[in-house]
């Protein structure tokens, strides 16, 4: 089964790169490719509003199957009309399966051939996750791509265990293809095989032979170096189709999107503008700077020069460490839409530079601005 309404299209490439411009049409708009994702984990981008997200010219938000499993149950989500309409979102959505969240409570559940059983993280309850569960969860919540159930294998794994945690993930991925009924959602299929080239490349291929509708990297970024990443990036993107879309799982610094970008991925999540936001911490162009520094208590300027976000726009940098520092609410939205902002026109760029042919020199370009420009310490005073 193939999804309708679904469709990619490559429309330019970099000679010089692996890197790509596309179009995704889902049936509730389309996205412009390379894309950054950013995570509405509960149904919602911590401190901004939908319309926040539009004005910024979001066009994909991730929502967490796991999270919205527990609390407040897909079946209730599911008799609210689906999750567009829960979130009142009216833009393309995609839900992870929750393989991740698996990973990361190893002391909370135990995986099997069938799946997972795990304790909540809410209450301590038990519940069972297999590759059937996963896509009947997302099917209720309605998001235009959902992701097949998979083993995020840890790190350091030994070539045996990474086998192991691969050929899991591969025997669920031909089981979330049998389970799905829906043919207006995208499925995508994961692949693992930690940092080892072998395992990486097989898993592509004999993923790749299963009619996905598109494919995504995952088990990245659970401990691996940078060098380790761009390995398995430029070893495995090309490997998958070129007319599916290619998504990255879970990396997110300025400096991995646009590298990411280089190998030919389209499509990237991550939680750290979002985060960092929260905690103070803001990417600029100039390096990151952190708000709550005393340095900052008199400082008229915005916090990038360059930016043109309402926060940038509106307020000194000395209002938004009074907010950091006095605990107020508006300070964390302040910052979060300042670095989703950043996130998504870094995004707008490359896509730009693909238009016009020019985007190994922007790519040069804005790495060397990233290496060269060092954080601000926490307090420069």
């Amino acid at each position: 089964m193939r999804a309708a309404g679904f469709r990619f299209e490559v429309r330019a490439k970099d000679p010089d790169t692996g890197a790509r411009r596309g179009r995704l049409s889902t049936p509730h708009g389309t996205v412009e490719t390379p894309v950054f994702i950013p995570c509405g984990t509960q149904a919602t981008v911590k401190t901004l509003s939908p319309r926040d997200l539009e004005e910024e010219g979001v066009e994909l938000v991730l929502c967490n199957t796991y999270h919205l499993s527990l609390r407040p149950g897909a079946e209730t989500i599911a008799a609210l009309g689906g999750l567009h309409r829960f979130m009142a979102w009216s833009r393309p959505l995609l839900t992870d399966s929750g393989g991740y969240q698996v990973f990361s409570m190893a002391e909370l559940r135990r995986i099997t051939e069938e799946g997972v059983t795990f304790r909540s993280h809410l209450d301590g309850s038990s519940h069972a996750l297999t590759p059937e569960r996963a896509i009947a969860i997302q099917e209720a919540l309605g998001a235009d791509i959902i992701m097949a159930f998979d083993d995020c294998t840890p790190y350091p794994a030994t070539p045996d265990q990474a086998r192991t945690s691969m050929e899991l993930t591969l025997r669920w991925a031909e089981r979330c293809l049998k389970a799905r009924t829906r043919s207006d959602q995208a499925l995508f299929g994961i692949v693992q095989g930690s940092v080892y080239p072998n395992l990486r490349a097989e898993a592509a291929a004999r993923l790749t032979a299963l009619p996905f509708d598109g494919y995504a990297i995952g088990g990245l970024g659970v401990g691996e170096s940078k060098g380790q990443v761009q390995a398995v990036l430029r070893h495995t993107a090309p490997r998958l189709p070129a007319e599916r879309p290619r998504y990255l799982m879970g990396l997110g610094t300025p400096e991995d999107l646009l590298l990411g970008v280089a190998a030919g991925i389209d499509m990237f999540d991550c939680v750290m503008p979002t985060r960092h936001g929260r905690t103070g911490s803001l990417f600029t162009r100039q390096g990151r700077l952190s708000i709550k520094a005393a340095a900052y208590a008199h400082d008229e300027r915005p916090v990038d020069p360059e930016c043109a976000c309402y926060t940038c726009r509106t307020f000194s940098r000395a209002y938004l460490r009074h907010l950091f520092v006095a605990d107020e609410m508006l300070g964390l939205r302040l910052n979060t839409l300042h670095n989703l902002h950043y996130y998504l026109t870094l995004m707008a760029e490359a896509r730009e530079a693909l238009a016009e042919g020019t985007f190994a020199k922007y790519l040069d370009d804005r790495l060397a601005a990233l290496r060269g420009a060092p954080d601000s310490p926490a307090n420069p005073e």
